[in-house]
């Protein structure tokens, strides 16, 4: 998941945990493997590469489930913004890039594919996918299967950020999860108590594209938004819907959601 991972889990012996933690450890690698942008023989690279079209039952899920976030976004997360990622990475020259920009945005918008039965199908051949946004947290989610089908009633589990709370610690208290300073990330200015409910943090300060002289968030858009957020952490029942609006609100603040937000 190209980010530091990490697994706390409560048990009544080490060797019960060594065999869940080890369950979801190859569930997530699988799920690295199998939809990672930069591998070549992932599903994901054989779709953007057109070489397949025929999709299984979990990856037709999770493409149906990212439609309808960019339709609940209102268009702001979108898997395909992967259409002009690249741009990004490389060309150096700042003109250029927004000369490319403006051939590739007619092709960025989940509109550009549909899914028909267990096939997908583009509109165009440029249209590309990045599920780097909806994978992790994807994970995180069914890690918590993995631990419920096990009857562990405590657990944290913490993947880049991206964090769900089984449950409380053994002393019955929740679990206590600080909240960074976006501007100072030694610091922490804010701290939340969970209790199975899911945490993810979007924010700028880690990553972020360097063309000419001038440097871009990593989270990228169709449209520039004015205005945008340091952080944005996002409560809820589940990971992908924490993680979808946090990065969404990220570019538009806006953006209506019942679960609880954090802005800074």
């Amino acid at each position: 998941m190209s980010t530091p991972c990490e697994l706390i889990l409560f048990t009544h012996t080490k060797s019960k945990a060594d065999d869940i933690a080890n369950a979801i450890l190859s569930e997530t690698k699988r799920l690295e493997k199998k939809y990672s942008y930069y591998r070549e023989d992932s599903i994901l690279s054989k779709i953007n590469n057109r070489i397949i079209l025929n999709i299984d039952s979990e990856t037709k899920n999770i493409l149906q489930r990212a439609k309808k976030y960019y339709n609940i976004t209102n268009g702001v997360f979108d898997i395909t913004i992967a259409t002009i990622k690249e741009l990004y990475c490389n060309i150096s020259n700042e003109k250029e890039l927004q000369n490319r920009k403006l051939f590739f945005k007619e092709f960025i918008g989940c509109e550009h594919f549909s899914i028909k039965r267990d096939k997908i199908i583009f509109d165009n051949p440029y249209t590309k996918i990045d599920l780097g946004g909806f994978v992790k947290e994807y994970a995180v989610d069914r890690a918590i299967m993995i631990l419920k089908k096990n009857k562990i009633v405590s657990a944290l589990i913490n993947y880049g950020g991206d964090i769900y709370a089984l449950g409380r610690k053994p002393d019955d208290t929740k679990f206590s999860i600080g909240i960074k300073n976006p501007l100072n990330q030694k610091e922490f200015i804010s701290n939340v108590l969970l209790e199975n409910e899911a945490l993810t943090t979007s924010a700028s300060y880690e990553r972020s594209y360097k063309v000419g002289s001038k440097e871009y968030s990593h989270i990228l858009s169709k449209i520039d938004y004015e205005d945008s957020p340091n952080s944005v952490s996002v409560i809820s029942d589940n990971c992908v819907e924490s993680g979808v609006f946090s990065t969404s609100m990220m570019l538009d603040k806006n953006i209506e959601t019942k679960n609880r937000v954090i802005i800074f």
